[in-house]
């Protein structure tokens, strides 16, 4: 018993990072433009129908992974910004919200009409091998270790390097960092494209465990941001800490209760923070003068 709850973590720690990549990016979006982005899960699987798509085409796995970051790079970064938050973030929150969650529709329906209501297979790393008692899966491994390694990247290159630097000032005041004479313009399209980049990556970790589907980014999206509200939505470690929590919390409940209880965890979590523990696990609460 002890060692089977022991792989089930370890599967739980894999689920919760691909939640934590996604929530991350939650997070940036909000500190550096104020957007939320309610299509963030149907981000993740048009870079994964991509992919597919690309390497049916012909293209080997490497270049097909390439060509789909280049396409939500410019899909899912630049374009996003410029033809959708931009235009619409003078009007307002609710607004915004609103087409993003236009957008989340149209993509699911785009990639519905292209590829078709089947589920298609995402290519995975087989087998595994045993520590002792317990087998541990190579593609458990293989999640875990790329999200979190990508998630220090992020945190060294926020902390330790000039562009970073910027973006974090840009986030925390950017009319002062834009008279401190930081690019703020350029620096809130990087953290679009950073964005792009982390759901890409999630779209590939968490693909060959759900395979791909064109409504897949609906649950995706609603656990990811349960997360980062859990983990608390100013903070970059509170989206990775609520991610992993997340994760870990499904999969026992998966397990040791009926199915449909995996699907109410994010939301009975997401109540109780909002209740006991508004600002989130490790979030600033924060006060407004009135």
């Amino acid at each position: 018993m002890l060692w089977d709850n022991i792989d089930l973590l370890i599967a739980g720690l894999a689920t919760g990072a691909t939640y934590a990549l996604v929530a991350t990016g939650f997070t940036l979006l909000w500190q550096t433009s104020a957007t939320v982005n309610f299509a963030q899960g149907d981000f993740v699987t048009l870079p994964a129908f991509a992919i597919i798509g690309l390497h049916a085409a012909g293209l080997p796995l490497p270049l097909a992974l390439l060509g789909g970051l280049v396409i939500a790079l410019i899909v899912l970064g630049a374009m996003f910004k410029l033809l959708l938050v931009d235009p619409m973030l003078s009007h307002g929150l609710l607004p915004l919200g609103i087409a993003a969650i236009a957008l989340g529709v149209a993509l699911q329906e785009g990639t519905k009409a292209v590829f078709g209501a089947e589920a298609f297979p995402f290519p995975s790393v087989a087998g595994g091998f045993d520590l002792g008692p317990l087998f541990v899966n190579w593609q458990d491994v293989l999640v875990l270790g790329a999200a979190l390694i990508a998630v220090a990247a992020l945190q060294m290159f926020l902390a330790r390097t000039r562009t970073g630097r910027c973006m974090q000032a840009t986030a925390q005041n950017p009319t002062v960092a834009l008279i401190l004479g930081i690019p703020v313009k350029r620096m809130v399209m990087l953290t679009f494209l950073l964005n792009a980049s982390l759901v890409t990556l999630a779209a590939v970790l968490i693909s060959p465990a759900i395979l791909v589907k064109f409504d897949n980014g609906g649950s995706i999206g609603l656990s990811a941001f349960c997360a980062a509200i859990i983990g608390g939505f100013n903070q970059v470690r509170g989206a990775i800490a609520g991610g992993l929590l997340l994760g870990v919390l499904e999969n026992f409940a998966a397990t040791y209760g009926p199915d449909q209880y995996r699907a109410a965890v994010p939301m009975l979590l997401l109540i109780g923070f909002v209740l006991f523990r508004p600002q989130g696990l490790l979030g600033r609460a924060t006060e407004r003068a009135v």
